[in-house]
């Protein structure tokens, strides 16, 4: 994986409270047994219309389609991200969409961690900082950053937020490892402890 030190990006707002893991990924999706080609399937329910020869085509009018969203990587949500079931392909499609940050009042808590392990960092911050950032966005402000090594996000009008990462999930992003790479920095370690058991 790619570390996560300090991001600057594009930010989107979604102004929606209880986004669940089935509306992030819908399970219609979840067949592939491989980790890849989620991206495209991304909030594909509000995204993309339902019904007979429609099927599959565009809306255009969901925010992540507005064309001045096209390279977000930052996403900015309603309280209760990521609820429902524990399914790990939510984060999966998020990241193969191109989201580094999610930030949000609060967050289901195995979304959480399933974002510290494949990559994203999982931002949580007052609800009336959230409102300040979708207020930006609002009036045009179109980037900020996310230093995670300081644990701030800044903008260029003035706005700062300090938050708190969990430090394992925090070392995780750091490094860029996923939790077997970070098992294998303990391999001297595991084979002395084999070699004194063996």
């Amino acid at each position: 994986m790619q570390p996560f030190r300090k991001h600057t990006g594009v930010v989107v707002p979604l102004d929606r409270v209880n986004v669940d893991t089935d509306q992030i990924i819908p399970k219609q999706f979840l067949k592939r047994i491989e980790r890849t080609g989620f991206g495209e399937f991304l909030f594909y329910d509000w995204r993309f219309s339902g019904d007979g020869k429609e099927r599959g085509k565009k809306t255009g009018d969901f925010v992540l389609d507005a064309p001045r969203y096209a390279k977000a990587s930052i996403l900015v949500a309603g309280k209760n991200f990521g609820c429902g079931s524990s399914r790990e392909h939510a984060v999966w499609a998020l990241a193969q969409y191109g989201f580094r940050a999610i930030i949000a009042p609060s967050f289901a808590d195995i979304f959480a961690s399933n974002c510290y392990r494949n990559g994203v960092l999982p931002v949580q911050l007052p609800a009336a900082s959230v409102d300040d950032l979708v207020r930006g966005t609002e009036a045009g402000l179109r980037e900020i950053e996310v230093d995670l090594e300081r644990q701030v996000i800044t903008n260029d009008l003035g706005f700062e937020a300090r938050f708190t990462a969990d430090p394992y999930g925090r070392e995780l992003l750091l490094r860029g490892l996923d939790e077997i790479g970070r098992t294998l920095l303990e391999e001297p370690s595991i084979a002395a402890f084999e070699r004194r058991h063996g």
